[in-house]
């Protein structure tokens, strides 16, 4: 199985991605809205179909990206059927299964967070995705939100820790930096549940927790009890001006040939040094040149009539180009893919 874990530092959100190697389905669990791109290039990049989004239940501090994964991949989205929300493609429940082949998950409900808290469990329950129930060293809140410290403790005491002390437990979030844990670590050593705390050791602490209210709840639950899906039902966060994709990398690229074909709706900066545009690659008829190493001192000197394209030999020199040029103010930039190599090869 290929498993990624991915982190959105506004929210200390953890993102999963899980996809089985030879049918090359994947699924994700706990997406950001925000981060939609990222996560769509990491899938290209890899060569992966993502078949659902999981959430493992309606968050308060960030919105989903499982309306805009289903827009654009056709992805089902999957919930409880406790959580109180519409839209999803599959409501699921305690005991059912997401069958992604070695990637296959099992429903375990774990309420006490909120009514339609999951945990998804692998097949073999070597690892385990807890959502907001169980933290590293710690619980998700039971002050607001359906919260319940009393159905939180059953959950965690009869749903996770009866996995082996060996699985690996994947939370929804942490905010220390920590990535994962074990069933036998937090049953050592969590302070809210841990050792040989009891039912009301543990309500007592939850209750007293004095804790702020999340910041981004009054948006984040509304619109994650719709999936994720924007009041008007459209999105535009990303550029228009052309067939642009973000890279895994956050790089933003644009087809080569739709450049040819549309070379005076673009203005292309060549990065490469001056003793290279004289060489057997070439150089694009029209095209402005400013070397890398020049480029933050002259960024003033790139047009901004049109968007930018920028290119170099091989791809790399102008990705850092774009990045230069996205800081100087420039909205309008992309990165050639490939370089003048590509260009070549292209028969451009």
């Amino acid at each position: 199985m290929l498993f990624r874990q991915l982190f959105d530092a506004a929210s200390s959100t953890y993102t999963y991605l899980l996809a089985d190697e030879t049918t090359r389905r994947a699924l994700l669990i706990d997406t950001v809205f925000e981060q939609c791109e990222r996560d769509r290039a990491l899938l290209h990049e890899l060569g992966l179909t993502l078949t659902h989004t999981l959430e493992t239940h309606v968050h308060a501090d960030h919105v989903t990206a499982a309306w805009r994964f289903r827009q654009t991949l056709g992805s089902k989205i999957v919930l409880s059927g406790r959580s109180g929300a519409s839209g999803a493609d599959v409501y699921v429940d305690d005991g059912d299964v997401i069958d992604a082949g070695s990637a296959t998950l099992i429903v375990r409900s774990t309420p006490g967070h909120t009514n339609g808290c999951l945990t998804y469990v692998t097949k073999d329950l070597s690892m385990a995705f807890t959502g907001d129930a169980l933290l590293i060293r710690s619980a998700g809140r039971t002050d607001f939100q359906q919260g319940d410290a009393h159905a939180l403790y059953r959950s965690i005491t009869e749903k996770i820790f009866t996995l082996p002390d060996d699985c690996l437990l994947y939370p929804a979030h942490d905010y220390a930096g920590r990535t994962v844990t074990t069933v036998g670590e937090e049953k050592s050593w969590n302070p809210r549940i841990g050792g040989e705390a009891s039912e009301s050791d543990f309500t007592g602490y939850m209750q007293n927790l004095g804790l702020p209210h999340p910041k981004q709840i009054d948006v984040a639950v509304p619109a994650n009890l719709q999936c994720g899906r924007p009041e008007h039902g459209t999105t535009a966060d990303k550029p228009t001006w052309g067939p642009i994709v973000r890279t895994f990398a956050g790089v933003l690229e644009v087809d080569p040939v739709w450049v040819a074909e549309h070379r005076s709706a673009v203005t292309v900066l060549d990065v490469r040094e001056t003793g290279e545009l004289a060489g057997d690659l070439g150089r694009i008829d029209g095209s402005v040149h400013i070397p890398l190493g020049e480029l933050r001192a002259r960024a003033g000197e790139v047009p901004r009539d049109k968007p930018v394209v920028c290119v170099c030999r091989s791809g790399r020199r102008s990705a850092q180009a774009c990045a230069i040029l996205e800081h100087a103010g420039v909205s309008d930039v992309a990165n050639s893919p490939g370089g003048m190599i590509r260009w070549r090869a292209l028969g451009l």
